[in-house]
């Protein structure tokens, strides 16, 4: 699993999600021009992901999406309510790392998750 961030030449955030094994790959643009708003354009190759953002937008309050506790925020609470069982899926939080960094809430770094113990 990989989060890789970057902020491109047309004033966006751009995150690729490599989820894993499911290999359903996520791509996500943020974009704010006050840091306070953001808007998520979020092609996924999973079904539900894609169905969150037609049902609840893509247009949130940047402090409710990004400084919420962990679990909490409004993908996480569609989630809870809607998204098949799986908590290990690392697509929520990458999806909202693009929206921090887009919106300066923090500095863009890639995040991964690497097994040392043999099992791949």
């Amino acid at each position: 699993m990989c989060f890789s961030v970057r902020k491109d030449i047309h004033n966006m955030t751009k995150v690729v999600i490599d989820p894993g094994i499911c290999n359903l790959i996520t791509s996500v643009e943020a974009v704010s021009e006050d840091g306070m708003e953001v808007t998520l354009k979020v092609k996924s190759g999973c079904v539900s992901i894609n169905e969150m953002f037609k049902k609840i937008g893509n247009t949130f309050d940047a402090y409710e999406l990004c400084l919420a506790k962990p679990g909490d925020g409004p993908l996480y609470e569609y989630a809870k309510e809607n998204l098949p069982g799986h908590g290990g899926c690392p697509v929520i939080a990458g999806i909202v790392k693009a929206a921090e960094v887009e919106c300066n809430l923090a500095l863009p770094k890639d995040a991964k998750i690497t097994f040392v113990n043999g099992k791949e």
